[in-house]
């Protein structure tokens, strides 16, 4: 058994971390690791990354992937629905060096498994890249359980600058039903928050974000109620679409339809950009949202931009948009759940003919979604 290799072989018998990492294969193109073209012609602006340890990871969410109960060995398991292939750490370090030099990197983000060694590998590969690359800012997707403030201060002072925390589920329910104790996983919803909240003491206003999955069995209020709290302590909201994976617990759950991803994702732009009060949308008895009451002007605007449909990631160095994590909510040849490029015209159409808007407000008159 993997578990059985005592730790000090492991780098070299199975390629673990800090010594090897795998890297999104949008990056790994980008970085010229894997041939290909990304839909398109759309670069990756952030190289994401994430350890690897022989035995998975020690979590067991119901949607993941990397779930420690998933079927088959952990270096075939995928993340988001995708492979990640396995390098090492240095190589990938001297290729964003090289990268930088030609063009920039807008950023790297480096993803921790639930592990007892992923706090100490998290520190050591953030060393690694700033070795090579001194200058390109740094991400942290965090595994919340692993951390406390003690830790947290320590991994901004080697050079990290914005924090991410898989909250993924909307509420506690949902969150203890796919990734807490009824999975046997060892997650805990308050010590989630007391990180973000930590998180967000430490490292500043919106340099801490939340991931949030639609789809693991919340309802809009729900997701509305969390990004109103987010957005209320400066802390950014980055909306995922659950996609199922062979061989999780959750792998015959169907996925949100297109229609409401696209109203919640309308939703939570106008929250973020136009303050927009839980008391201006309409849910139905089932806590779905039915409609909205702002101006038409507004909500025409926020259509017209593609904002709202976007993928939600971390920035680069001048702001803008870094992470737009291609393939990560859909697969080549599916639809989009979120664009990692400004939607076109031709995009827009497909957008309002899946939204359904039925009308447009006007300054007397609510529109119904």
């Amino acid at each position: 058994m993997a578990n059985a290799v005592p730790m000090a072989v492991q780098a070299e018998q199975f390629k673990a971390s800090p010594d090897y990492v795998r890297i999104s294969m949008a990056a790994a193109i980008e970085l010229g690791l894997k041939p290909g073209r990304i839909m398109r012609n759309c670069s990756c602006g952030c190289i994401n990354l994430l350890q690897n340890y022989p035995e998975g990871c020690f979590a067991n969410c119901s949607y993941c992937g990397l779930a420690r109960e998933r079927p088959g060995a952990a270096e075939e398991n995928t993340f988001i629905r995708v492979a990640w292939p396995l390098y090492a750490t240095d190589l990938v370090a001297e290729k964003i060096a090289s990268k930088e030099t030609k063009g920039g990197v807008g950023r790297v983000c480096i993803s921790q498994v639930q592990d007892s060694r992923a706090y100490d590998d998290l520190l050591d590969m953030v060393r690694r890249v700033h070795r090579a690359a001194p200058v390109v800012p740094i991400s942290a997707l965090v595994s919340a359980t692993t951390l406390d403030e003690d830790r947290l201060r320590r991994i901004k002072a080697e050079g990290v600058d914005i924090i991410g925390v898989g909250l993924d589920a909307a509420s506690e329910k949902v969150f203890e039903n796919t990734r807490g104790k009824t999975t046997r996983s060892p997650h805990d919803w308050r010590h989630h928050w007391h990180i973000v909240r930590a998180a967000r003491s430490i490292f500043g206003a919106y340099n801490v974000n939340c991931h949030v999955i639609i789809g693991l069995g919340e309802s809009d209020r729900e997701l509305v109620e969390l990004f109103c709290q987010l957005h209320s302590g400066q802390i950014a909201a980055y909306l995922f679409s659950f996609n199922p994976e062979l061989g999780t617990e959750m792998q015959h759950e169907a996925r949100a339809p297109i229609e409401r991803v696209r109203r919640i994702q309308l939703v939570k732009h106008l929250i973020e950009t136009r303050e927009l009060s839980p008391d201006a949308i309409v849910f139905d008895d089932m806590d779905g949202v039915t409609g909205l009451d702002v101006p038409g002007m507004t909500l025409e605007g926020a259509l017209e931009s593609g904002l709202p449909f976007m993928t939600d990631g971390c920035p680069d160095r001048a702001g803008n948009l870094a992470c737009n994590r291609p393939y990560g909510s859909y697969r080549p040849g599916e639809e989009y759940r979120d664009y990692p490029f400004p939607p076109q015209a031709a995009d827009m159409v497909v957008i309002r003919d899946e939204i359904r808007l039925e009308d447009i407000r006007t300054e007397t008159e609510a529109v119904v979604v």
